[in-house]
């Protein structure tokens, strides 16, 4: 019996020094469009009636030092995708920076991120 939900997920709200630039990488990233944007806010979804991620301006933001614990990474995403090494070499050209670990990598403001090969149960990402 699943449980009666209280709410449903909007955005997942990513803190950063530049929205518009993290905007401008995850939206090169996921394949979704920028759907709204003032100065200090940019979101990244689907459409404008669709969740997604959401980037708001936090101008004394400490990078995450992953792996090492001094500053937590506070979140980070896991990106499926059909071709690591394909996948590697596109985020890097956007601005992206590869961080200890198998596939693991940094978005502009820091952010930890992992490249994953799609789930078998995922349709094909491209």
């Amino acid at each position: 019996m699943a449980a009666v939900p209280i709410g449903r997920l909007h955005h997942l709200i990513v803190d950063c020094p530049e929205p518009m630039i993290e905007a401008r990488f995850w939206s090169a990233v996921l394949g979704d469009p920028i759907t709204y944007a003032d100065g200090d806010f940019v979101v990244v979804s689907a459409g404008t009636a669709a969740s997604g991620l959401a980037f708001q301006r936090a101008t004394d933001l400490t990078p995450p030092t992953w792996p090492e614990p001094v500053v937590p990474q506070q979140m980070h995403l896991d990106v499926m995708v059909d071709d690591q090494a394909a996948a590697a070499e596109a985020v890097l050209a956007l601005g992206a920076r590869p961080l200890p670990g198998d596939h693991v990598y940094a978005d502009p403001a820091g952010h930890p991120f992992c490249l994953i090969r799609r789930p078998t149960w995922a349709p094909p990402v491209a």
